[in-house]
């Protein structure tokens, strides 16, 4: 295990906002089932374009296919009731759990592409107790890379969005934190290949501790070498 760089650590934020997929927990193997099917119903090439379905939102992939007579929001719709009825093997990252009862509930914010319904069937899947602060597909016109998400997730917790630290993996969310102006916080647990960032990274939260000083400002620190 390993945890890169260290401009972020020991440094006081006002709140932490989180990706989910990939970040909190894994939904990999559910949403490439679901996402399977409907590349092979459509003709593409499917182990390249499951390569691109990760951290973006289901109707943000579906137009950029630009695939003839498709509606995308009835695609998109479809997409989502798939994957809200496929919840299998969907788990926490490990330690997300423990390290987000740390937090206090108005100083973080889950920021993910995934509808609000979906969101919230994953993570009562994984066990994790859905935030006071919740952005979701549905709340933005337009998804990561844009940054408009987490700049709504740091307005919702009353905190400016540079004050704030983001928790992702994709490169597409990596993009909306960095334009947004927040320090990032890269977590690498479903990484099948390292990734090439100028960030710190994490592949689980035990490598993680998190403090509040006497400001109420959190602060992580590095528990592993």
């Amino acid at each position: 295990m390993s945890i890169r760089g260290s401009a972020v650590f020991n440094r006081p934020y006002r709140a932490f906002l989180f990706d989910m997929d990939g970040t909190l927990l894994n939904s990999i193997a559910a949403a490439e089932r679901v996402w399977s099917i409907w590349a092979e119903r459509h003709g593409l090439d499917v182990a390249a374009f499951l390569t691109t379905i990760h951290g973006a939102r289901a109707i943000d992939t579906i137009r950029r296919q630009a695939l003839p007579g498709v509606d995308p929001e009835v695609e998109a719709q479809w997409i989502t009731e798939a994957e809200i009825n496929d919840v299998q093997g969907v788990v926490a990252i490990p330690g997300a759990v423990d390290f987000l009862k740390r937090l206090p509930e108005d100083q973080w914010a889950l920021v993910t592409s995934a509808p609000k319904a979906l969101a919230v069937r994953r993570l009562q899947a994984a066990g994790i107790t859905p935030p006071a602060v919740l952005v979701t597909a549905e709340d933005v016109a337009i998804g990561k890379p844009n940054p408009a998400c987490y700049v709504l997730g740091a307005q919702r917790l009353g905190v400016p969005v540079q004050d704030c630290l983001v928790f992702e993996d994709a490169g597409v969310g990596i993009r909306a934190g960095e334009a947004a102006g927040a320090d990032v916080m890269v977590v690498t647990a479903t990484h099948h290949a390292p990734m090439d960032t100028v960030h710190p990274s994490i592949e689980r939260y035990e490598q993680l501790q998190v403090r509040r000083d006497v400001n109420g400002l959190l602060c992580v620190e590095r528990t592993t070498p």
